[in-house]
């Protein structure tokens, strides 16, 4: 018979063990059960606290991150054409309205100016010269109305002789011939009176043909006038200034260059007057307004937030004022949420605008609470126009 712990084999096994009670579940303990309590609560709530806020106040908030910072930036372009005599700014300078940029030779619209001044003087000339005459012409005019009024006074006396002696003719008491002779030296006196009118008349209407004569020397002088005042301004066009503060950008023009008008120099870039265009979805605009303030993130800050507010919304889609609008009925139509432009006013300071440049990525929020009931008025609005349509 076989002792304890001795099998048949002669080999001690020994006492078998007894396997160890199994440790209560975690979720029985009451310190585990209330911290999870509290956390579902702390849940709840957040959830709760988020809903909220996205029904009074979260879904008024409209943002893009397709907005970038934008400024009208002013072309320097010459209104005349020349060689550039010195280019008085450097790259990325900054400037004040009315300094001076660019200077072209201007020997040549000097010379212009000179040309048309003395055109000037030679119509000034012209026309004191032709007064000169005038005043000749009046003095001959007095000496043709003296010489009428004597020829007037001979043709008279002939005529009055000739009267009288034609009585003594016909009774006998003078000759037939020297009554010819009388009436032959009236005629005579006559035709001189006309002449003498006649060239009175001549130098009357020489008067008229020399005012206007004057008249058009003194246009003359005007038309040059107008041409010399489109030289001082090409003269003062040698100068380009600089239209509003701002820095320099993308020069481009170098001395002793040859420009030709219109050509483009260098940009003036207002950086006081920098806006953001925000390119809003079209399902984003129907609670926008003109007004509405705005928050912009800029991504070269650091995601610095900076204050601002709507200040225009375009008139139309980006697709519509692109160079090839879109023509929707090919018959291959594909819908896509369409982008309205919106202009964004920078309300910040000096400090933060010293970093700001045209062209930075940046992200718009807008909040549009203030109009949450408009598109209840508009429903209500034009469900009572298609009830009064019945």
């Amino acid at each position: 018979m076989a002792s304890d712990g001795i099998d048949s084999d002669g080999q001690s096994h020994g006492t078998p063990e007894q396997a160890p009670a199994p440790s209560p579940s975690a979720l029985k303990r009451p310190t585990v059960r209330r911290a999870l309590m509290a956390g579902v609560l702390v849940v709840v709530v957040a959830v709760g606290a988020w809903l909220l806020y996205y029904a009074t106040r979260g879904k008024y908030l409209e943002d893009t991150n397709d907005a970038f910072i934008q400024a009208d930036a002013v072309t320097v372009s010459p209104r005349i054409s020349g060689y550039v005599d010195a280019v008085l700014v450097g790259d990325n300078q900054d400037v004040k309205a009315g300094q001076p940029l660019v200077r072209i030779d201007p020997r040549d619209y000097d010379a212009q100016a000179r040309q048309y001044q003395a055109q000037i003087d030679v119509a000034k000339a012209n026309a004191d010269n032709i007064r000169a005459t005038i005043g000749e012409q009046q003095s001959a005019i007095t000496q043709a109305q003296a010489q009428l009024a004597s020829a007037e006074a001979d043709a008279s006396y002939a005529e009055r002789e000739a009267a009288r002696y034609a009585p003594l003719a016909a009774s006998g008491a003078e000759t037939k011939e020297h009554l010819a002779t009388l009436r032959n030296q009236a005629e005579k006196a006559r035709a001189a009176a006309d002449a003498q009118r006649a060239a009175l008349v001549s130098a009357q209407r020489r008067i008229a043909s020399l005012n206007a004569q004057v008249q058009q020397a003194e246009a003359q002088g005007e038309a040059a006038h107008a041409q010399l005042a489109s030289a001082h301004v090409n003269v003062g066009s040698t100068v380009l200034r600089a239209s509003v503060d701002g820095r320099i950008g993308d020069r481009t023009v170098r001395a002793g260059q040859f420009v030709q008008a219109g050509t483009r120099l260098m940009s003036v870039v207002p950086l006081s007057k920098l806006y953001v265009t925000a390119n809003f979805k079209e399902t984003q605009i129907g609670l926008m307004r003109p007004g509405q303030p705005a928050t912009i993130e800029i991504d070269a800050l650091d995601g610095t937030k900076i204050r601002g507010h709507v200040e225009s919304i375009s008139p139309g889609t980006g697709s519509q004022f692109s160079l090839l609008p879109p023509q929707n009925a090919t018959g291959n139509f594909t819908k896509i949420v369409q982008r309205v432009p919106v202009r964004i006013a920078i309300d910040a300071g000096d400090e933060a605008r010293r970093v700001l440049v045209p062209g930075l990525s940046v992200t718009v929020t807008v909040d549009t609470i203030a109009a949450k009931g408009s598109q209840q008025a508009i429903a209500k609005q034009e469900k009572a126009r298609r009830n009064d349509g019945r």
